[in-house]
């Protein structure tokens, strides 16, 4: 993965809340097996008419907003059923960060595993920066992994927490076979260690056992 340190984008807002995974990516699209082609599904309800018009009333629909790549979110952000196809879609959007009061545990810890960073802010700034990408058109933020700080041009400047081990992950664009990967040594070690220890067993006598003794 693509390591992530800094970021500056425009800002989407999806001014939801409970956003659930099946809204992000709908069942009927869950076949595919690859990653790629999801950001065009992405919210396919919303954003799309019967016969795959644009809705010209949904945000991301709007040419203000094109090119985002912040999404800015409310609470509970990645709910309901477990698929990773959510934060696929996502990605592949072009969303690099997500920001939001909460998100729920599986989608959120998806993000880390497709290099998304879901940061988490309280409610109170969230909203001031729901009215500052409002009211001023083409409003970007800079996030700052390293310093965990998302700032805008004006001065703004919010610090998020993150798990020291969700923030390498990322810095490092680490996926979960990287992670094991960076302990490949030890695993080795191990795995030598194991082998030559080892009890080893005859084979089962299958005709002993089959005769029902």
């Amino acid at each position: 993965m693509q390591p992530f340190a800094t970021h500056t984008g425009l800002v989407a807002p999806l001014d939801r809340v409970n956003v659930d995974t099946d809204q992000m990516v709908p069942k009927q699209f869950l076949k595919a097996l690859t990653r790629e082609g999801f950001g065009r599904i992405l919210f396919y309800d919303w954003r799309y008419l019967p016969g795959e018009k644009p809705n010209p009333e949904f945000v991301l629909n709007f040419p203000r907003y094109k090119g985002a790549s912040v999404l800015l979110a409310r609470a509970n952000f990645g709910c309901g059923s477990s698929r990773e196809h959510a934060p696929w879609g996502v990605k592949d959007y072009g969303f690099r960060v997500i920001i939001a009061p909460s998100y729920a545990d599986i989608f959120y810890n998806n993000c880390f595993k497709n290099g998304i960073l879901p940061a988490t802010l309280p409610e109170e700034q969230v909203e001031e920066l729901f009215q500052r990408t409002e009211k001023e058109e083409g409003y970007s933020l800079t996030v700052n992994l390293p310093n965990q700080t998302i700032a805008d041009k004006h001065g703004l400047m919010f610090k998020f927490e993150i798990a020291p081990s969700r923030k390498e992950v990322l810095l490092k664009g680490l996926d979960d076979i990287g992670t094991s990967m960076q302990q490949a040594a030890a695993i080795d070690a191990y795995e030598k260690a194991h082998a030559s220890t080892a009890t080893m067993y005859d084979p089962v006598d299958v005709k002993y056992y089959s005769n029902g003794r």
